[in-house]
């Protein structure tokens, strides 16, 4: 019990010491908080003046602000007016710039087109100049088959023109040789005419014979032998014998007598004369080969073909008469003329 009475005791003397200690240790407690609040109080009234002097400063700073803002708002509100006028500008220029977007589009449409008209123009610029070059040959190929046509033709035409001399010479021939003759006779005085048609030249009988003969007088002689050489230099000259057919002598009588006394009569003149000729000194060689060949003919034409004068009567003495005609070879002139018409062709 006194155990339990002392411990009641202790604990006793020990609660009021705790209750003191508790109540120091509030009242230190408050003054700490105390101390504690004045100092936030203090700091909270300094925090305060600076906040509120900030404060004040922010109130000038957002002053000046709201100044410079209802500044900026005006220029902002001048710039909006400034703005929509531009932007009333720029729809404007958005619809020139779309309109001219759209003829920018079709103008490259039609440039696309034109471009492809181009190409296809300059495809077939490409084809034409091909074509060109073809057709450069073609023309280059002809023109030089032009030109030795034209070579040709030149030949063609010179040997034409020679063959048209030489045709020209056979037809001829017949009037060169009674030039020829004409000059000859002239030159040898002998006054022996030569017709300009025919060539044919006319012996007076009168000179040659006598009356109803046949015999060559002396006179006769003499003028057969001057007359023959130049007769026969001119008909037997190389251009000339070629184309030399015959050399005729024919015989001619007056109406006097009968028919046969006088074909007979002709016939024997002209044999005389040829007989003559063909004996005659004054000859070459090739002359007399030639007559003897054939060349030289005969022919008795007795009282045909006689000669009137201009009042219709007969001329006797210009009817006895001996004739001196040739002929050409017609055959080979014709013959000789188409070898030369047929050699053209061939040309």
């Amino acid at each position: 019990m006194a155990r339990i009475r002392n411990r009641r005791a202790a604990r006793t003397s020990n609660s009021g010491a705790s209750w003191i200690s508790y109540s120091d240790m509030m009242a230190a407690l408050l003054l700490v908080f105390v101390l504690i609040l004045s100092v936030s109080l203090y700091q909270y009234f300094t925090m305060l003046e600076t906040k509120t002097a900030e404060l004040d400063a922010q109130k000038a700073l957002v002053s000046q602000q709201q100044v410079t803002l209802d500044a900026q708002t005006l220029q902002l509100a001048s710039q909006q007016v400034t703005m929509d006028k531009q932007a009333t500008e720029i729809a404007i220029i958005q619809v020139q710039l779309d309109s001219q977007a759209k003829e920018l589009e079709n103008a490259y449409i039609v440039l696309s087109d034109q471009q492809a008209q181009l190409q296809q123009a300059q495809t077939d610029l490409a084809d034409r100049e091909a074509k060109l070059i073809i057709l450069q040959t073609d023309l280059k190929n002809k023109e030089m088959a032009l030109q030795a046509a034209n070579e040709v033709l030149e030949n063609q035409q010179a040997a034409m023109a020679a063959q048209a001399e030489q045709i020209d010479a056979l037809i001829g021939i017949r009037p060169r040789i009674i030039t020829a003759l004409s000059s000859a006779l002239s030159s040898a005085n002998l006054s022996a005419t030569v017709d300009s048609s025919t060539g044919d030249i006319v012996l007076d009988s009168s000179v040659l014979f006598d009356t109803g003969k046949s015999e060559i007088r002396a006179e006769g002689k003499a003028l057969l032998d001057r007359f023959v050489p130049v007769y026969l230099n001119v008909l037997l000259r190389d251009e000339y014998s070629a184309y030399l057919g015959e050399i005729i002598i024919e015989g001619y009588t007056d109406s006097t007598g009968d028919y046969y006394n006088n074909l007979k009569l002709s016939q024997e003149r002209a044999l005389s004369v040829a007989t003559y000729i063909l004996k005659m000194p004054g000859l070459t060689t090739r002359q007399r080969d030639l007559l003897k060949s054939g060349l030289l003919t005969i022919t008795g034409r007795g009282a045909t073909g006689l000669i009137y004068d201009q009042y219709g009567n007969e001329n006797k003495e210009a009817s006895r008469r001996v004739e001196f005609h040739f002929s050409l070879k017609d055959s080979e002139m014709i013959d000789q003329m188409n070898r030369l018409l047929q050699q053209t062709e061939g040309d």
